[in-house]
């Protein structure tokens, strides 16, 4: 007699966690492009994962929808994560600290309502006025980087935890 597999029911649970990635782009010379927000705060480009994209996927697609710069997933280096629980009572933030160093174009506002204009940062002269969870994204890729303190949880990506 064939064995029965009892059906589970396929609904998503109630979302307790965003997950987006957070893309620290780089240049030739090693500079960092950032957004200044109409709020007056500078932010790395990204945005969320959908479903069914991976991280790089993601990230790629929001650095050509955001900056118009074209990478591709492959070219998309995953550092780690943060879980942000400082932000909101409600809903867990988790930000892929991505680093993308191959890409093509020139930077542009492509969502003039998100951000005023890109400009590109030496690491040793960011601005102060940064949103938070690009400060961490930003820590997590040079460790020695100002950020804010709060209830932020790391997870680095390593070669050992890919078997």
């Amino acid at each position: 007699m064939p064995m029965t597999i009892p059906h589970r029911n396929a609904k998503p649970p109630v979302a307790q966690a965003s997950l987006g990635a957070g893309v620290v782009v780089l240049d030739e010379a090693g500079r960092v492009l950032l957004g200044l927000h109409p709020s007056g705060v500078w932010e790395l480009p990204g945005g969320a994962v959908e479903p069914g994209e991976s991280v790089e996927e993601a990230a790629a697609r929001e650095l050509a929808e955001e900056t118009t710069l074209v990478a591709a997933p492959a070219d998309v280096s995953v550092l780690g994560f943060i879980l942000d629980t400082a932000s909101s009572t409600a809903l867990t933030r988790v930000s892929a600290a991505t680093v993308v160093r191959v890409h093509h174009g020139t930077p542009a506002v492509a969502e003039p309502d998100k951000i005023e204009r890109w400009e590109w940062f030496t690491p040793d002269r960011l601005p102060e006025a940064l949103f938070v969870p690009s400060a961490q994204v930003l820590r997590f890729w040079r460790p020695e980087l100002p950020a804010p303190e709060g209830l932020f949880h790391r997870y680095e990506v390593t070669s050992e935890d890919v078997r």
